[in-house]
């Protein structure tokens, strides 16, 4: 994979809505309170993230987070946060380090996805130019 980097993604389930106009900060997932830092996903990574942990949801919100804007504060890790390793690298995932800071000011767009069938293969297509790595 490229080490080049143009955004990250955090993606929401629809139990926790993403309001029109986003907020200053929108609320935690417990997984991000628990693990002190919020839990993003590359492009690449979002299939996976998707078969992992959203299959039992019809619908996810996909925030788009321009990289330059939260770069800074970006550990990359493994799952777990217990090994750095390099921007992009395989295996290695974006863990937002700023206080739990996200919102208006660093996502930059925002999509809802369906499951189909039980696959996200079709949102995925669908999404496919929206996905800039």
């Amino acid at each position: 994979m490229s080490n080049q980097i143009t955004y990250v993604f955090k993606l929401v389930p629809s139990s926790s809505p993403v309001p029109e106009v986003l907020p200053e900060r929108l609320p935690l997932s417990e997984l991000d309170t628990t693990s002190g830092f919020i839990h993003l996903s590359s492009a690449t990574q979002i299939p996976g993230t998707l078969k992992h942990f959203f299959t039992n949801d019809n619908e996810v919100y996909v925030l788009r987070i321009k990289y330059t804007t939260v770069e800074k504060d970006v550990k990359w890790e493994t799952p777990n946060a217990e090994v750095c390793g390099e921007r992009g690298e395989e295996g290695f995932f974006p863990h937002l380090y700023n206080g739990g800071r996200l919102g208006s000011g660093e996502i930059e767009s925002v999509a809802v996805w369906h499951q189909t069938g039980g696959s996200w293969d079709s949102a995925l297509q669908k999404a496919e130019a929206w996905l800039v790595y």
